[in-house]
């Protein structure tokens, strides 16, 4: 008796303290980038999160209620309850705990095959507003962005207008990283010698936390940068105020920039060396060649890792 006790005690001290999470999640949603989506891509990644963790308790919920149940009528002191373990032979049961599961695997299944090409990270968002192209560098340890269409350049700032598509191009000049915007798309892989791509797109104005994903070295906990989604106008604006910046990204600037730095302010360069991304992906593509100069840039292959979620 004394033992069914601390069992059904220890049931009940789960069951709230699963119900207690759950608030404290539901709560706190707002400050959470993944439950907080601003993004078109962000949105369906966190549906699907919930509409596969709701699938999954189809499962677990009777599971545990099950455990209360048995633990509670199974009891020592229930001398009433029957005893009848030979259900071997129950075609009912049998089915229910067969059929069940494989539904739910094979719902599971057809929504992670669909959502996979759905989310490709490398696939252009359909709009009828002209893109805007960032080309991306992971350095050690800050961000890089680079606008080849306005001629400019940013440290651990990105700014795009909303409700258009933003076509991300990514690479690395330093370690493998990983590139997140948790309130506008999964993460996904930067790769020295490789070009990855992310296609975004904002729903909202606001500013959003940008970091790496992934660890690369003493200066990781710093590389962090801010995303600003904005009106058309403001971006224009912004666009012109960095072109006033009397800093240029030349191949020199590039180099002093690209060497090991922690926790790196934001700065703006009013032009960029022409073909800089190409030619900090074609410097690793010939190795036996390379050289502390930056070399011409050649065509770009497309590869790399991704990550949907």
């Amino acid at each position: 008796m004394h033992t069914m006790k601390k069992i059904m005690r220890a049931i009940l001290m789960v069951a709230a303290l699963g119900l207690v999470s759950f608030f404290a999640v539901y709560i706190s949603s707002n400050n959470m980038g993944v439950f907080n989506p601003k993004g078109i891509m962000a949105l369906a990644e966190r549906n699907l999160i919930i509409t596969a963790t709701l699938l999954m308790l189809i499962v677990v919920i009777p599971v545990f209620i099950l455990l209360a149940v048995f633990a509670w009528r199974y009891r020592a002191s229930n001398t009433k309850a029957k005893y009848t373990p030979d259900w071997q032979s129950n075609k009912a049961l049998e089915i229910i705990w067969w059929t069940i599961p494989t539904i739910i695997i094979i719902t599971l299944g057809t929504i992670t095959w669909k959502s996979s090409h759905d989310l490709d990270p490398f696939k252009p968002l359909l709009s009828n507003v002209q893109p805007i192209t960032i080309q991306v560098v992971a350095l050690d340890w800050k961000w890089l962005f680079i606008y080849p269409e306005q001629n400019i350049a940013t440290v651990n700032f990105v700014q795009f207008p909303k409700y258009t598509p933003v076509n991300f191009r990514i690479t690395a000049d330093a370690p493998m990283n990983s590139f997140w915007i948790p309130q506008l798309a999964g993460q996904i892989y930067a790769m020295a010698g490789m070009d990855t791509k992310l296609h975004i797109m904002a729903i909202g104005e606001g500013e959003y936390a940008g970091l790496s994903a992934n660890y690369s070295g003493a200066g990781f906990s710093g590389m962090k940068f801010v995303a600003k989604a904005s009106s058309q106008e403001e971006f224009d604006q912004w666009v012109q105020q960095v072109r006033q910046s009397p800093n240029t990204l030349s191949l020199y600037e590039y180099n002093k920039l690209a060497e090991k730095s922690k926790n790196n302010v934001v700065a703006y360069y009013s032009s960029a060396e022409d073909g800089l991304y190409g030619k900090i992906i074609m410097k690793f593509m010939a190795p036996t060649k390379a050289s502390p100069s930056l070399s011409e840039p050649t065509a770009m292959p497309e590869m790399g890792m991704q990550s949907n979620i």
